[in-house]
This record gives C-alpha cells, sequence and structure tokens, in this order.
C-alpha cells in the first residue's frame, strides 16, 4: 500500500456520491477527469457530478423510468442500476435488429429509438454524444421518447469551449465514414477498437440541441472537491423537456 501511495500525485478524503460512502479520492495522474479515483467504488470525478445532478434535479429518481445508453460498471451506472427499480441499460450493437437483447444488453441506437413517444422520466448518456454521427437525430429521439418533465442528464467534453462545435467525422448513407479531422478514439464498454469521435463540441451545443428538437439546455459546472469532483470537461448538461406548451409560455 505504501508503494501505490507514494505514486499519488494528490489525495484526499469526502463523500462519494456515486457509492454514498466516506472514502479517499486519489489522483494518479494529473489528468483528473480519468485518474481522480474514488478509492473505494473506482468511480470518476464526471460519473459523481452527475450523480450530483439527478439527485439535485429529481431527487425521486428511484421511482423514476431511466434509460442509460453505454454505461459502465462503476460509478452512477452502477448505484442506478442497483438502486432504481425501472432502469433500463442498452447498449448499441451493429447489425443487431434494434429493441432486442444481445447477452442480456438491450440494442439500441440513440438515431433509431424503439421506445414509445413520452415512455423515459430520465435518459442518460455520459460521454456518448461526441461519438454520434447524426446527433440531431440523436437529440431528437431523446425528446420524442421523454415524458413531460423529463430531462436528459449527460455529460460530453467540451473541448472547444467558446469556439463553434466541430465535426471530426461523417457517414454517408452507404456507411461510409469520411475523416474530417484526424482519427481520435475513446474506450467503448463493448469494443476494443473504441468508439470514434464525431465531433468536437463546444458551449454552442445548447444551441445545436434547441435546433434539432425545440428544447432548452443548461450547462452545470461542479467543482467540490469534498465529493471528489474537479477535473477538467467536468460540465453536466441537463435538457427539459417542458410539462406542456402552457407550461412553457409560463416561463418568463
Amino acid at each position: 500500500m505504501g508503494f501505490f501511495k507514494k505514486l499519488n500525485i494528490f489525495e484526499n478524503k469526502g463523500y462519494c456520491p456515486t457509492c454514498t460512502s466516506r472514502v479517499t479520492f486519489v489522483a494518479t495522474k494529473e489528468w483528473f477527469r480519468d485518474f481522480y479515483i474514488c478509492s473505494n467504488c473506482g468511480s470518476i470525478p464526471r460519473e459523481r457530478a452527475i450523480m450530483v445532478a439527478i439527485e439535485t434535479y429529481f431527487p425521486e429518481w428511484k421511482n423514476l423510468v431511466i434509460h442509460e445508453s453505454s454505461p459502465v460498471n462503476r460509478g452512477a451506472s452502477a448505484r442506478l442500476a442497483r438502486e432504481c427499480k425501472n432502469y433500463v441499460s442498452t447498449q448499441f450493437f451493429p447489425g443487431e435488429h434494434l429493441g432486442s437483447t444481445v447477452e442480456g444488453i438491450r440494442c439500441e441506437n440513440l438515431e433509431a429509438l424503439t421506445f414509445p413517444d413520452e415512455s423515459i422520466d430520465i435518459h442518460i448518456t455520459q460521454d456518448v454524444m461526441e461519438h454520434i454521427f447524426k446527433p440531431s437525430k440523436a437529440f431528437s429521439e431523446i425528446a420524442r421518447s421523454l415524458k413531460p418533465g423529463g430531462a436528459h442528464i449527460f455529460t460530453v467534453p467540451l473541448v472547444n469551449k467558446m469556439q463553434s462545435s466541430e465535426p471530426r467525422a461523417a457517414i454517408n448513407e452507404e456507411g461510409r465514414i469520411t475523416f474530417i479531422k484526424p482519427e481520435q478514439y475513446h474506450g467503448n464498454p463493448v469494443s476494443q477498437e473504441g468508439s470514434l469521435v464525431t465531433v468536437d463540441w463546444g458551449f454552442d451545443i445548447c444551441d445545436y440541441i434547441f435546433k434539432a428538437c425545440g428544447l432548452f439546455t443548461h450547462i452545470l459546472y461542479f467543482d467540490d472537491i469534498s465529493r471528489g469532483i474537479r477535473a477538467e470537461y467536468i460540465e453536466v448538461l441537463i435538457t427539459f423537456k417542458p410539462l406542456s406548451q402552457d407550461h412553457l409560455k409560463k416561463i418568463p
């Protein structure tokens, strides 16, 4: 244990929102986003931040219908799966029938969800929307399937910040990929090849979502070292679906 402790560049004690325990948070590298880890559950900062957002805006989340696309086996995903009785997790398996079950996991494509209209209280995506070829379709499908009063709560690295969002890759009707920028991949829980990054998002993602589905999006920035939330690109985004159009008109 002493040997590993010498390799840590930072650590602090605090409360982990994803395993609800008093823990030690340990950073083994300067890139806190992936390496500032809960010593108990292995969660990373963005997972803890999204759990705080869920509990803040939807304190009754355990009784809601929650869909999470591409979850991992730790952090917020693990807690949602464990404590939400109506939690549905999905992965996209190319070539498989949408809505089918593949090795116990439901197959869904965010660009063409099989969920009925207004059937989901909360959609969760953690670092997924930068891997979608047609994000406007995904945001539209998420909005369609949200119940009134529901929300899409998600993380995505806003690497372009104040600059305009930029596509990195495109795909044609035949499935041929055109690379606009050099290829870049992130980890994928169901593929050793990783997931191709298709968009470098900026803060203008809120305008993009509104144009895609007519819903407003809030960008939240958490910085709370006592809960292990400090890192690069730590924003949590929430797209709300109003209870009704009349409700929307009453908002000043």
